[in-house]
């Protein structure tokens, strides 16, 4: 057997993390707006105003999870795309011997404690695979940085490149497009008229797209016209939106709320889509589910339809194999990651989108 075939190559899955108990909420949300990608003001002032903002939201939240016992259910949801994209990987003759690991970034597992796991399974390089198709420095940014800052601490250095982005995927927008139609029939099917899609993403402040050159809103505006594309259905009305607003500051839209008080105007079915979730968790159960829905039906929106989020469909695990490899050729190509391309900002021109991140010039 030769050496390549012996290699050991981690794949690092990571998400935003959600709380593992009621106790947990506060503590989450505490690390989400204690970091300088969400809240961009310098020590100790972030300090003080994620410990505001945590204590403020924590019973808001603690009631949002009650809906789903008390608990997130992303980090179950992500093992499984975690087995499942392993599984895949070892099927195929890629040459290495592949294990996923899950880094969350706001709750357990941290990058920290799964480094550690890294580097005790012996790994001879590493892959970092964002579970987030379109870059935002606040997510895949803020989660890669994190990761490079663990490494360094705890001296793992090894062979490393990141997939920063795969808003057009073929098999992230072939899973998408799948289920997108199976909740559109189900809507038809209730001969209330044609209805309309919503591609429902999270929103972030405007401030984030034009201060930091974030491609997020464009990608996702890639990804839903992707979607359309493919589903090929002549006249269909669909719009991008966004939602999970928090604060004063201004933040991209449309809003979903807004869209969907419009479609109430209009008296047209809704089918939602979460264009920027690719596993389930309180923006979708909750927010899309309950809160949205119950907008919708005192509007009396003749149907309300929420498509589930691609989870671990197999041409979603298909697609992220493929991802995998891309970034693969490009780190035996071009190299390992850099700090200053991470910190430069780390992302694919909007006249090039590709799996792998290429650093600016």
């Amino acid at each position: 057997m030769s050496d390549q075939v012996q290699k050991k190559r981690a794949i690092i899955l990571f998400n935003l993390g959600g709380p593992d108990s009621p106790e947990a909420v506060k503590p989450f949300l505490f690390n989400l707006f204690n970091d300088p990608a969400i809240i961009s003001l310098p020590n100790p002032f972030r300090y003080l105003l994620a410990k505001l903002i945590s204590s403020r939201r924590a019973p808001v939240a603690q009631e949002i999870y009650a809906h789903l016992g008390g608990k997130s259910p992303l980090l179950e949801l992500t093992q499984d795309q975690a087995n499942a994209l392993q599984t895949s990987l070892n099927d195929s003759d890629n040459g290495f011997e592949n294990r996923c690991f899950i880094a969350m970034r706001y709750w357990k597992p941290f990058a920290n404690e799964t480094a550690k796991q890294v580097k005790a399974w012996g790994a001879d390089e590493m892959i970092l695979l964002p579970l987030y198709p379109q870059f935002s420095t606040t997510t895949s940014g803020s989660s890669v940085k994190d990761w490079k800052e663990v490494c360094r601490d705890i001296d793992l250095s090894i062979p490393m490149k990141t997939a920063c982005c795969y808003p057009t995927n073929p098999g992230f927008i072939d899973a998408t497009a799948d289920m997108v139609k199976e909740g559109y029939q189900r809507a038809l099917d209730q001969n209330k008229g044609a209805p309309r899609l919503l591609f429902s993403a999270h929103g972030v402040p405007k401030a984030v797209i034009t201060r930091r050159n974030d491609p997020y809103q464009s990608q996702i505006e890639k990804s839903a016209q992707a979607v359309v594309d493919k589903m090929a259905i002549p006249g269909l009305d669909w719009l991008v939106c966004y939602q999970s607003r928090v604060g004063p500051m201004e933040w991209i839209g449309p809003s979903t709320e807004e869209e969907i008080k419009r479609a109430g105007k209009d008296a047209v079915p809704l089918v939602i889509v979460p264009i920027a979730f690719v596993t389930e968790h309180s923006e979708t159960l909750v927010e899309l589910d309950i809160e949205y829905r119950e907008i919708a039906d005192h509007l009396k929106i003749p149907v309300y339809e929420r498509v589930r989020t691609v989870c671990s469909h197999s041409k979603f695990i298909a697609g992220l194999a493929n991802v995998i490899e891309e970034t693969q050729s490009a780190l035996d190509q071009n190299g390992v990651d850099t700090d200053s391309g991470q910190t430069r900002g780390w992302w694919c021109p909007d006249d090039h989108v590709c799996a792998t991140a290429k650093q600016p010039g």
